[in-house]
């Protein structure tokens, strides 16, 4: 199956409509990958008051005096969102949002998006879950960082109760920014793929680490949806630019995720028409 490849824009904008949208057309014509997916939040529904008004847990990547101030800063409405698919579809590239509570999950539907994404913080909101199952048409894609085994059965039996697991695509992840290779955990892919494969419509992998070459495995492994974080300048304020790629490192991943699809075949034949003339050359004959 042809790897499809999202580039988490998330908050990673900066709050700022100009950069959203270079960084649409950076994914679509430079970097060519399939789908650019940003967040959405209501603030004052996912937080709690406490929450909203504590100081950010890092002050030097906030944009604002309080968590709540950040998150706000970063957070675009739905009109923006609604300019942000018009873009999406000038550049030819899907777009999606991450929905972090009920009432966004119900702006986004509005959109009618090809897929929704389910972070992992979010996994357990059954509410939310049971919304986009009965209001949702397109494919619901959902991580599965910081969940127990227990849980991520609760998950799966929950789609498959409301006959919508044939559009889950459960992303085998771990939280962290950047998360250090021994703690990727690939094979949990091949866990997933053999316990939920049969039941959903396909197994992806969410990276936060450094660097390509763990996102190539993945895919062999049969994680056929690739999602990484994607800046411009990994610099910048905020805590996941330094666990994102910048438009090089994602367009040499789309390269290198499309030569492998290629090269990932069996010989038709015991040798190859590219062969003969190497073998006319080079092949032993016994006389």
């Amino acid at each position: 199956m042809k790897p499809r490849v999202i580039a988490e824009i998330g908050c990673n904008h900066k709050g700022d409509m100009d950069i959203a949208k270079e960084m649409i057309m950076m994914a679509a014509v430079f970097c060519k990958v399939d789908a650019v997916k940003f967040q959405k939040r209501n603030n004052k529904e996912l937080l709690t008051e406490d929450q909203y008004h504590a100081p950010h847990p890092n002050p030097h990547q906030s944009y604002g005096s309080t968590y709540g101030e950040h998150r706000e800063y970063l957070e675009l409405d739905l009109e923006q969102h609604k300019q942000l698919k018009k873009w999406c579809d000038e550049y030819q590239i899907e777009y999606s949002t991450s929905v972090w509570d009920l009432s966004s999950a119900m702006d986004i539907n509005t959109l009618k998006p090809k897929f929704i994404k389910i972070p992992s913080a979010l996994n357990l909101h059954f509410d939310m879950l049971g919304y986009l199952c009965s209001e949702f048409d397109g494919e619901i894609h959902l991580s599965l960082g910081m969940t127990t085994k227990e849980e991520e059965s609760q998950i799966v039996e929950f789609f498959v109760k409301n006959k919508r697991a044939k559009d889950l695509v459960l992303y085998s992840c771990t939280s962290g920014y950047p998360v250090p290779f021994e703690d990727i955990c690939l094979y949990e892919i091949s866990r997933l793929k053999q316990q939920y494969g049969h039941l959903v419509k396909e197994i992806g992998f969410s990276g936060h680490h450094l660097g390509i070459a763990v996102d190539v495995a993945a895919y062999t492994l049969g994680a056929t949806t690739i999602e990484r974080h994607f800046t411009l300048n990994r610099t910048w304020k905020g805590t996941d630019h330094a666990a994102s790629l910048e438009p090089d490192g994602l367009r040499r991943l789309a390269r290198n995720l499309t030569a492998v699809e290629k090269a990932l075949t069996y010989k038709e034949s015991g040798m190859l028409d590219i062969e003969k003339e190497q073998r006319d050359k080079l092949k032993w004959k016994n006389h």
